[in-house]
């Protein structure tokens, strides 16, 4: 039982990184929507304009990148802790953008006003559960490298 969870947890977690790296990487305008909102909202609780828009223009990207680097290190058995890690973080930061900022659980997808019922954050929701799983049967990797 235990190898088939050590498989099927990786195997969704890149699968849903690899599937949204479409969106973030083509400027898609569910993703520019996403990420200008988020960048908006920087700005209005007083982050610098610069970084704001620096968030606006480049997030997508920058969280499509990480997503990538995550998804080839869950696959492999060697480094799989550290993509479950990576992920962890990742979808920590979604979540919190979903439920504290204008974005929200249900989101806008398109300039229709389109939203997406809040799929995204229950996709979110599950890759951080999905990862904790596999930090925590791989705890004693972790622990190692932190000396315990």
């Amino acid at each position: 039982m235990n190898k088939i969870v050590n498989w099927i947890l990786p195997l969704y977690i890149a699968f849903m990184f690899l599937q949204s790296l479409f969106f973030k990487f083509s400027g898609s305008e569910e993703s520019v929507i996403i990420f200008n909102t988020i960048g908006t909202w920087m700005a209005d609780i007083g982050l610098p304009q610069s970084f704001a828009q620096g968030f606006s223009n480049y997030g997508g990207t920058a969280t499509g990148i990480a997503e990538l680097i995550a998804s080839i290190l869950v696959l492999f058995p060697a480094s799989r802790v550290w993509g479950a890690l990576a992920g962890l973080l990742i979808m920590s930061g979604a979540i919190f953008f979903h439920l504290f900022t204008p974005l929200g659980v249900v989101r806008i997808v398109d300039a229709a006003g389109n939203n997406d019922g809040g799929v995204l954050f229950f996709m979110a929701c599950g890759v951080w559960l999905s990862s904790l799983a596999l930090i925590y049967i791989d705890r004693q990797k972790l622990l190692a490298v932190i000396g315990h």
